[in-house]
């Protein structure tokens, strides 16, 4: 048998995290809000910015950045789009290390994978998966406990949360243009 290196021999030894959560609203709304919208389910305490932070956003298509920015205007990036496929799979890389800080390129990231699954006309499952954690390196365990625990976890209970207010948001917007419009017949 030939000699393997140690790069060929290493192994992933943390598992992957995987959450889920079913919502009223079909695959492609679910991506929409998931990547408009982030600034409606991400969680106030992921963050990397330093002063308050003004805003985040997703960079559209495989290369764009998801990142946030403070009120002055500096910028973190979180990550890169690895996959950008609307209505059914994002996945992105995730540029922090294992004391929560962020870090400068993909170079030592973990990735994050987030799929859309219609279940019928009116529901879908996302799942989200933190995936390649060992790529943290030292510390890697930590990240690992951290984010390992019971469905849907913070994020997830936080964008089915948001995609009920949208939908609210949206019936409201529809009664008030018909209430409009029959006031002006």
């Amino acid at each position: 048998m030939p000699e393997q290196t140690q790069a060929q021999t290493k192994t992933q030894t943390l598992p992957d995290v995987r959450k889920t959560v079913t919502v009223a609203a079909t695959p492609d709304d679910c991506f929409k809000v998931f990547t408009e919208r982030p600034a409606r389910w991400w969680p106030p305490t992921h963050i990397l910015v330093r002063k308050e932070r003004a805003g985040l956003a997703f960079e559209e298509g495989v290369g764009g950045r998801y990142y946030e920015w403070d009120v002055e205007g500096t910028e973190a990036v979180w990550g890169r789009v690895l996959e950008w496929v609307p209505g059914r799979r994002l996945s992105m890389t995730w540029r922090i290390d294992p004391n929560w800080q962020s870090i400068p390129t993909d170079e030592g990231a973990s990735q994050i994978e987030v799929d859309f699954e219609a279940v019928d006309a009116e529901h879908t499952k996302v799942s989200l998966a933190h995936v390649k954690l060992d790529r943290h390196g030292p510390g890697a365990e930590r990240i690992f406990k951290a984010l390992d625990g019971p469905s849907p976890g913070e994020t997830l209970e936080r964008f089915a949360r948001a995609i009920a207010e949208v939908a609210a948001e949206a019936v409201a917007e529809a009664e008030a243009a018909s209430v409009t419009e029959g006031a002006g017949a």
